[in-house]
């Protein structure tokens, strides 16, 4: 399969094609690819690992939290992490546009997660849902500033044929570092509380406040660690449209956005966790364990996509999310559900890192900002109203009970079903 560009603005530069093999004379990364890696790659993944040891201890705990000690119903989980998610993506369109348009990704990204480390602390402090709505807003909205600027950072870096590589290494260290993060919230779970399957308050305080270090050595990693590469197009004003990139970018975002809109928050899967009877310290456990897959899958799966192609990894990463979601819904126990999450991390593993890096084959050096702030913007605003059909659909509405702990997961899956044939069916056309 052949891939084309729908207008002269989408000039990939050559050699890259998502769908045909690469071969040693186009430029395939020979034995020593990870040394060949610009010192960027490596700056932004030590960030992400630092930032991600931070944000998955609180994260993963954070649903627990609201509904063990606060008491909030999940309806309104799915509500705060949906405004979250939208708040951050909205942003995500215009930090990226802005870094387009100053010709620098660096200090925005930078700005980004100073603002996410800033937000940390307060969750210590945090004992009503709306504060902690508050605080997980501010946390995203630094997410929002920092996303599409540091990927397109990563894409402006690398030569195409790394950009699978960089993308899989990037995401490997990120999930590596929410691994260690949940480890050790998990170990301060055994220490606080053992094995009590109700989430305790001291518990959340104490995490919050272990956090707090490497989320300020992520932001002191990215200011030291990374420069600035200049696209040469300074002073530009891309607008921000998807006419402007490409009928093959605005094809690739409708079918990734049909397939996010059952891709509700994560947090619905911990919560399942603990409605089949599992206890806080399993499940962190359980997480470290789905880190610890996604983690070792995503390199190597970034480096099959420069090879065989970013189109047949993420079908096949969405075919398993899709028999994982039907085994969440039919889930009887607790190990089902541990064994279930543990193959999740292959879903994350071929396709995160994989997708984004077929964003960068679809545009141009000096848009690449832009479109990764929207292809961020899209999936995020979709988090939105994917975490609330998924509240209601499992706890209701007023006096509407809903139809059950089941129901999200049925409905991700058949989202997932429509996408992966409308993303086999889509034959991209890409011009060198």
């Amino acid at each position: 399969m052949q891939n084309t560009n729908e207008s002269n603005q989408l000039e990939i530069p050559a050699p890259v094609d998502p769908e045909v093999e690469n071969s040693e004379s186009n430029g395939t990364p020979k034995k020593n690819i990870f040394k060949n890696l610009p010192q960027n790659v490596w700056a932004v993944s030590v960030t992400s690992f630092l930032m991600d040891i931070s944000s998955e201890m609180v994260i993963n705990v954070l649903p627990l939290f609201m509904s063990n000690v606060l008491g909030v119903k999940t309806n309104i989980i799915g509500l705060i992490e949906g405004i979250a998610e939208a708040t951050s993506s909205i942003l995500k369109v215009f930090s990226g546009w802005l870094s387009d348009k100053i010709g620098s990704r660096k200090w925005l990204a930078v700005l980004g997660y100073g603002l996410s480390a800033l937000s940390k602390p307060f969750f210590y402090f945090a004992n009503t849902w709306e504060r902690v709505a508050a605080i997980r807003w501010t946390d995203r909205v630094g997410k929002g500033i920092r996303t599409a600027p540091r990927d397109a950072l990563v894409a402006d870096t690398v030569e195409p044929h790394q950009r699978g590589l960089a993308f899989g290494l990037h995401r490997a260290s990120d999930t590596a570092g929410a691994m260690l993060g949940i480890l050790i919230a998990a170990f301060v779970v055994w220490r606080v509380q053992s094995t009590d399957a109700t989430f305790q308050q001291k518990t959340f305080q104490t995490i919050v406040l272990v956090s707090i270090l490497p989320a300020i050595l992520a932001v002191i990693a990215l200011a030291v660690g990374s420069r600035d590469v200049k696209t040469g197009k300074a002073g530009a004003a891309p607008k921000i449209t998807f006419k402007g990139l490409g009928k093959n970018f605005l094809f690739f975002m409708i079918i990734v956005g049909i397939f996010d809109l059952g891709n509700s928050s994560d947090a619905f899967l911990v919560l399942r966790a603990q409605e089949r009877g599992m206890s806080v310290l399993h499940i962190l456990l359980m997480l470290a364990v789905f880190n610890f897959i996604y983690a070792t899958i995503s390199t190597p799966a970034g480096i099959l996509s420069d090879r065989i192609g970013r189109k047949k990894l993420i079908i096949g990463g969405w075919v398993v999310y899709v028999l994982i979601y039907l085994g969440f819904a039919l889930a009887g126990s607790a190990v089902h559900i541990a064994l279930l999450y543990v193959a999740y991390g292959f879903y994350y593993g071929l396709t995160y890192g994989t997708a984004k890096a077929m964003v960068g084959d679809l545009v141009p050096a000096e848009l690449r900002g832009t479109a990764y702030g929207s292809y961020n913007a899209v999936l995020g605003i979709l988090d939105f109203p994917a975490s609330l059909i998924a509240g209601i659909l499992w706890s209701g509405v007023g006096s509407w009970a809903g139809f059950g702990p089941s129901a999200p997961f049925y409905f991700g899956a058949g989202m997932a079903l429509v996408a992966v044939v409308l993303f086999t069916l889509w034959k991209p056309i890409l011009t060198t």
